[in-house]
This record gives C-alpha cells, sequence and structure tokens, in this order.
C-alpha cells in the first residue's frame, strides 16, 4: 500500500485474517487501499469497438452462494464505475458512515480470473465512505440493503490504478458482492 494511513487497516485485516486460520494468500482479499492514479504511459489494449454493460457481465449463485462471474470477450472494459442490484435486499439503503458486514468474490478484468472471494470465510467489516476500501467500494455500495446482492465494475482509477495489493496495474475489477449486514443509521 502506498498510503502510510492505510497500513494499519491492512495489518488488521491480517491479523485479523491470521487469527482465523486464513492462509497469507487472503491477505489481498480485503477490498482495502487507496485508489492510484493511471498512468497513461501504459499502453491500451486493442479497442472492441463498445464498453460492456452491466448486463454483457454473466452471474450465477443467489444471496448468500458463491457466486460465478463470467466476463464477455467481446466488449471493453467501462471506464466508469458501474453498480447493478442482482437482489434487492430489505431495509433502507446504506449511506455513508454506516457499518456494513460484506461477502464478494473477485475476478479480474484482464485475465478472467477469480482472484479472491470471501465466501467460505468470514465476511469483511467496513465503515462505508470512510475511506478504508478502494474507492468503487465506497461508492458503489451507497444504497446497498441487507441481504441484497450488487455487481460492481470497478474501473483502475477507483480501484487500484498502478497496481498494489496483487491488482496489476490499470486492471478493471469486477466484484459480486452481498450485504450481509448492513447496521442502522
Amino acid at each position: 500500500m502506498q498510503n502510510i494511513g492505510k497500513i494499519v487497516v491492512a495489518a488488521a485485516a491480517v491479523l485479523s485474517l491470521a487469527a482465523c486460520g486464513q492462509a497469507a494468500k487472503t491477505e489481498t482479499a480485503a477490498p482495502a487501499g487507496p485508489a492510484v492514479p493511471s498512468s497513461s504511459a501504459a499502453q491500451a489494449p486493442q479497442s472492441k469497438g463498445r464498453e460492456c454493460t452491466a448486463d454483457d457481465i454473466k452471474t450465477t449463485g443467489k444471496f448468500g452462494e458463491k457466486p460465478e462471474i463470467t466476463i464477455p470477450d467481446d466488449c471493453d472494459p467501462p471506464k466508469k464505475l458501474i453498480t447493478k442490484d442482482l437482489s434487492q435486499g430489505t431495509g433502507d439503503g446504506a449511506k455513508a458512515g454506516q457499518q456494513l458486514e460484506m461477502n464478494y468474490h473477485l475476478v479480474t478484468w484482464s485475465d478472467k480470473q477469480v482472484l479472491d472471494s470471501s465466501f467460505g470465510r468470514k465476511p469483511f467489516d467496513l465503515s462505508l465512505g470512510a475511506g478504508n476500501v478502494i474507492p468503487g467500494w465506497d461508492q458503489g455500495l451507497v444504497g446497498i440493503k441487507q441481504g441484497g446482492r450488487r455487481l460492481l465494475i470497478i474501473p483502475p482509477d477507483l480501484a487500484y490504478g498502478e497496481g498494489g495489493n496483487g491488482i496489476k496495474p490499470n486492471e478493471t475489477l469486477v466484484f459480486v458482492t452481498d450485504a450481509v449486514s448492513v447496521a442502522a443509521a
């Protein structure tokens, strides 16, 4: 992590995962960390002629089940944050400052591989909007309801920019997230 203020959060996450008997590999699991601006020096891959939409991304599974995410080959990663509710949940939508308990499944756009998943482990805790996670989560989870499942397609400028935490430079991230708990405001 490049921001010293985030090291404490990462260390706490690693210690809590270690206490749960998780392998060191899972330290990249938590979507913690600041966005790092993308460099225009990196050469862009050949365009496919159109940006993907949320409807182009295929997902399987219901809330609470480990999902599968399929990214198509016939469109480019979106340049803006895309969210899509896959199931609504109940109650009030999450707002900045609320505590959330989330499960997530992460696939990287460039190689279409699962990088991490919290399903089968303890859900990830965060304070929405506090800057303890990537900006794509702080922005993309606003309004999610307890019991809701949401697709997040996060461009590099709202994720890890030049890379970090096991993420390649200029990587678009695709998450399916489940709101296990949304604390009352």
